[in-house]
């Protein structure tokens, strides 16, 4: 069984589940006797999904940075253990 994806992350990671902004911007708020001014409501939902997308956004350079930081490091790591000896001959 195909897995469904939400926010970018299969279901079952362990991971919460992050909303998407489109999800935010379609949200439908069910009607009530003293209701709510819905040019607000869908002000307030533009404006929470802009700031979503742009965290999204932060998220994404982030975890592309965090990345090519672990591959310098690791790559310093093997020329440092190939070009380096230790210092007592490798002996403990």
């Amino acid at each position: 069984m195909a897995q469904v994806y939400r926010g970018g992350q299969p279901y079952g990671t362990g991971r919460p589940a992050l909303l998407t902004p489109h999800e935010v911007r379609t949200h439908e708020f069910p009607p009530r006797r003293r209701g709510v001014d819905p040019v607000e409501v869908r002000r307030f939902q533009t404006r929470l999904a802009d700031e979503l997308a742009a965290l999204h956004q932060e998220i994404r350079a982030l975890a592309q940075e965090h990345d090519r930081l672990r591959r310098a490091l690791r790559d310093w790591q093997s020329r440092h253990a190939r070009d380096c000896p230790p210092p007592n001959g490798g002996h403990w």
